[in-house]
């Protein structure tokens, strides 16, 4: 098979190189590559100055509590009585308040520093401070129990924000919610006391009814008759004594009804359990006639006592 034969490309002339022009482009593109450079390592060279600054900012902040607090602790601050205060002719008397405001800060501020120090210790309140921990979120985490507050701590020395973050939320939630439980509780309580207040103060003003009565009744049978006396003292024991029986009669016949009834439908056997009861009343009674050596029997016609003792 043939070769086909090539034809030679026709030359295509190009346009002569400008070499100050070239030289000219090259050097401003190395310039402004050297200025970004610049420029890039400034701002890292910022950033970093800026977080080295904000970290130490804490750091100090940390080490400068633990200064004030031992000056606190010590009473170091009267040394500065006797100084011309700085805000006025008036010479300084030593106190702390004193001391806080040469430092440009409030007794509040550092009080609250220093119970935060004293709450967190320094490794955990520099990492809390670390992790942009504020004050309100520390009041509400040194008002907290003691094991939980610990947790905390150990958490806050790992630097660990957001494990830390998450055991706070679900203690925080925790406590609120025993809060809230105690809080009912303590309602509740309150209000049992004051329905037993309004109970004591009812059953104190009965009592005091019943002793103006038997004051009174004392002094009428005082100056009654010995037969009348006798009487009446026979008419109030036969009106207990008639409504023990009523008692008895009524809402205990009553109730060994019901039984009886429950034992027809389930077959349950209620006798022992009432013979228990009759057997202690019967016990009862017999004391009381015991400690009065009063006789078994009794001539009352057929009639209760209680009503002989009505119509004597």
């Amino acid at each position: 098979m043939a070769r086909t034969k090539i034809q030679p490309a026709e030359a295509v002339d190009l346009p002569a190189l400008n070499g100050e022009m070239l030289t000219a482009s090259q050097n401003s593109m190395a310039t402004m590559q050297a200025s970004h450079s610049e420029e890039r390592d400034m701002v890292n060279q910022l950033l970093g100055q800026a977080q080295m600054a904000g970290a130490f900012e804490e750091f100090s902040r940390t080490v400068r509590t633990s200064k004030l607090a031992f000056v606190k602790e010590n009473k170091l601050y009267r040394a500065i009585a006797g100084r011309k205060s700085p805000h006025g002719a008036e010479i300084m008397t030593g106190s702390w308040e004193e001391f806080c405001a040469l430092l440009g800060r409030s007794v509040d501020q550092v009080d609250r520093d220093i119970s935060n120090l004293r709450a967190f210790g320094e490794e955990a309140l520099d990492s809390m401070s670390r992790m942009g921990i504020g004050y309100r979120e520390m009041r509400q985490y040194r008002r907290l129990p003691e094991d939980q507050k610990t947790a905390l701590i150990e958490v806050a020395k790992t630097g660990d924000k957001d494990a830390f973050v998450d055991l706070a939320e679900e203690i925080i939630a925790k406590h609120a919610k025993e809060k809230e439980e105690l809080t009912q509780r303590l309602d509740e309580t309150n209000a049992d006391y004051e329905a037993q207040s309004e109970v004591m103060a009812r059953k104190t003003t009965e009592l005091d009814k019943t002793k103006q009565e038997l004051e009174k009744t004392r002094k009428r049978l005082k100056s009654m008759p010995a037969n009348e006396v006798a009487k009446e003292l026979r008419q109030e024991v036969a009106a207990v004594a008639y409504e023990a029986e009523a008692n008895i009669l009524g809402s205990l016949r009553e109730g060994f009804a019901k039984l009886e009834e429950h034992a027809a439908e389930s077959g349950e056997d209620h006798r022992t359990f009432k013979a228990g009861l009759i057997r202690q009343l019967e016990i009862t009674l017999a004391a009381v006639r015991s400690e009065f050596h009063l006789p078994e029997q009794v001539d009352t016609d057929g009639g209760p006592t209680w009503l002989n003792a009505a119509e004597a």
